[in-house]
């Protein structure tokens, strides 16, 4: 049997930068791979509420407009035989969002869709972009997805 963890969250940043709609990639200390906003669900949180969190731990931006991606990232991670089911958010960023990395990260770098396709390392966070520009960029989401925080 391979159990199912499902105590981890991922979001995907999208702001205008210079007028252009780019997302946000950050280089990992460990791995050393391109990624976007991600990790675990702590204590009693919901996982909207670890994503904002982590999104302030990992970048400083202070999330206000937050949707549910409609998107289940999903893995197996062999070393440790378990399949790995993470819940994608998308936020919305002032236009030229600020950006201060934690020590998690080495670098960051506002993508276009393409862009951050060819930087990063897994199959899986192709279709988790394409899937939120697709919902987020080529078309208006609808209120419907959109997180209440606060």
């Amino acid at each position: 049997m391979i159990p199912l963890n499902t105590s981890i969250v991922s979001g995907v940043a999208l702001s205008e930068i210079d007028g252009v709609i780019k997302m946000l990639l950050m280089k990992r200390v460990k791995g050393g791979f391109w990624y976007h906003v991600a990790g675990s669900i702590e204590n009693d949180e919901k996982g909207w509420q670890a994503i904002v969190r982590e999104f302030d731990e990992e970048t400083g931006i202070t999330v206000s407009s937050l949707y549910n991606a409609q998107f289940i990232d999903q893995f197996y991670e062999a070393n440790v035989n378990v399949i790995e089911l993470i819940p994608v958010f998308a936020v919305l960023c002032a236009p030229n969002q600020d950006v201060k990395l934690n020590e998690e990260h080495t670098e960051y770098r506002w993508c276009t869709l393409g862009e951050a396709k060819e930087l990063v390392s897994f199959p899986g966070q192709r279709a988790v972009y394409d899937h939120v520009w697709s919902i987020f960029v080529d078309n208006q989401p609808t209120e419907f997805f959109k997180v209440k925080i606060g």
